[in-house]
C-alpha cells in the first residue's frame, strides 16, 4: 500500500519518517517473525523490520503497484 498518515505518538512518527516511511511511499509487507512480531516490510528498495505495535500507527491505502 501507500502511506497516507500516522496516528498516535508524535515522537514515533518522527522515527518512522527517519527510516524512510514518509507519506506517499509505497510499502509491501513481506513476512512476519515466527511468533508474529516483528514484521518485515519493503520500503524504497530495502527491507525493514518493525514492531507490529509501531506498524499499527501507520495508515496506508491499498495499491495495486508491485
Amino acid at each position: 500500500g501507500v502511506i497516507k498518515t500516522y496516528q498516535g505518538q508524535q515522537d514515533l512518527h518522527q522515527r518512522l519518517k527517519e527510516l524512510g516511511l514518509v507519506r506517499g511511499t509505497f510499502v509491501t509487507v513481506k513476512r512476519f517473525a515466527p511468533l508474529g512480531d516483528p514484521m518485515e516490510i519493503t520500503v524504497r528498495g530495502y527491507h525493514l523490520s518493525i514492531r507490529k505495535q509501531d506498524a499499527a500507527t501507520i495508515l496506508v491505502t491499498k495499491s495495486e503497484k508491485q
